[in-house]
């Protein structure tokens, strides 16, 4: 792929150089030319040094090749103006914007423009850590029939076979972390010390899924 970003700042910078350790092509805008020193010397991709919007600018950083465009700069004004401009103008489907209003983040989705807002997600991320396990799930499908909730396997199921506790919690195992890993669980595989559980879980079926974590098994 080849992915337009517009600022060069900790976000900007960094997704621009992980982009480029994934091979794919990249050109950072940024209207401060010394910001291109976080990149770094190992960057190999496009500096450009103007306005995001601006359609020139954009051309010179191959918008018309670019398979995505993310408008990561510090002003919510200059990241929407840039996404629609990428969109409609240079017909771009892959446009993700930063905004820090979630009111505004929220109508601009609408608009068909992926939003991140920054506020808005540093909070729930802070409020899915300090709540129990369960008061808040980490994903939530569109019709609010799924959710996904990610927790630490309980004592009382430790040495537990996975299906087992599927079976018994009307759940799904995406997938464990362990000891920095991701796995995918087999009917075979042990619940471990220190698992965190990627839970698939019907809406209406939650309540009982994490009272039946807390139980625990069930005897055969």
């Amino acid at each position: 792929m080849h992915v337009v970003i517009m600022g060069c700042g900790r976000v900007g910078s960094t997704l621009a150089r992980s982009l480029e350790d994934r091979n794919h092509t990249v050109s950072v805008i940024d209207s401060e030319p010394d910001a291109f020193r976080r990149l770094g010397p190992g960057f190999n991709g496009d500096k450009i040094a103007g306005m995001g919007f601006d359609q020139e600018v954009l051309e010179k950083a191959g918008i018309r090749r670019a398979d995505a465009f993310a408008a990561v700069s510090s002003g919510d004004n200059s990241n929407i103006i840039a996404a629609r401009v990428a969109r409609e103008t240079f017909g771009i489907q892959q446009v993700v914007a930063r905004i820090y209003d979630p009111g505004r983040a929220e109508v601009y989705q609408r608009l068909g423009i992926t939003t991140v807002a920054t506020v808005k997600w540093t909070a729930d991320q802070v409020l899915r850590r300090i709540l129990p396990a369960g008061a808040e799930p980490d994903f939530r499908d569109p019709s609010g029939t799924v959710r996904v909730d990610h927790i630490t396997v309980p004592d009382v199921w430790i040495g537990q076979k996975t299906i087992d506790l599927q079976l018994q919690s009307k759940s799904r195992i995406a997938w464990i972390d362990r000891l920095g890993e991701g796995m995918l669980p087999t009917r075979e595989t042990i619940l471990q010390e220190g698992d965190m559980l990627h839970l698939v879980i019907r809406e209406q079926m939650a309540a009982h899924t994490f009272a039946v974590l807390d139980k625990g098994p069930e005897e055969s």
